[in-house]
């Protein structure tokens, strides 16, 4: 059983949801708390969403700082999985764990639904989704969008590192304003990924999206899932 640590910072909502989650994907979820000096020997590592200390000042700018980054950062870049939902997106791009910066949105306004993505890259917390093949998971953000210069999104794209891309309508708009749709990305290594939808959300049947949807209501399950069949291959 994979061992996977849940990071609280002092304003996170969901970390609660992210436990519950890598347990239902049958991992062992280990609480980790900001002022953490290491990482307890944890296998992957979750940032969950919700807000964290300092954002008033710009999302994540401030918890990239606290004494649990240090270790996580160096983890990471030797190939540790770690996954940032929503406020843990922000606060991987200010840890320059990724590229980019999440901004508010461009309407201006908070915005919860449930969201049809697209999967696109292979990760390592997105290997069991099909390549193209679309889920929906809910997505509550008033700081959602994804942008970079030019040249990085073009990078971004070229090696194949968004990893989920909002599904748009003909002629419509994503629902914050990120460049070229991009809903979640992934370092070259495919170890670290963001994402502003929140698949934690979306791991049990009957407390997920609406069934109208077209779907069970499990699609982020497999978010979690996939880093812990890694742990164990």
């Amino acid at each position: 059983m994979g061992r996977v640590g849940v990071v609280t910072f002092p304003g996170s909502l969901d970390d609660g949801d992210a436990a519950r989650a890598v347990r239902l994907a049958g991992g062992e979820p280990v609480r980790l708390w900001h002022g953490d000096a290491d990482l307890k020997g944890v296998d992957a590592v979750v940032l969950p969403g919700g807000f964290s200390y300092g954002d008033y000042l710009r999302c994540g700018a401030i918890a990239r700082f606290a004494p649990v980054m240090e270790p996580l950062v160096d983890a990471a870049r030797g190939g540790l999985p770690v996954l940032g939902i929503c406020n843990g997106f922000q606060v991987l791009c200010e840890a320059h764990l990724l590229p980019g910066a999440l901004v508010r949105n461009d309407h201006r306004t908070f915005r919860c639904t449930d969201q049809r993505l697209r999967v696109e890259a292979s990760t390592a917390w997105t290997s069991e989704y099909a390549a193209g093949e679309e889920v929906v998971i809910p997505l509550k953000n008033g700081e959602g969008g994804y942008l970079a210069d030019e040249a990085t999104l073009d990078r971004l794209e070229g090696e194949g590192l968004v990893a989920l891309r909002y599904v748009v309508p003909e002629g419509g708009r994503n629902p914050n304003g990120s460049a070229r749709d991009i809903a979640g990305i992934t370092n070259a290594a495919g170890n670290v990924v963001g994402l502003m939808p929140h698949p934690e959300h979306a791991v049990e049947a009957g407390y997920g999206p609406d069934p109208r949807t077209g779907t069970a209501g499990t699609d982020g399950l497999r978010i979690f899932s996939s880093a812990l069949r890694q742990l164990v291959a």
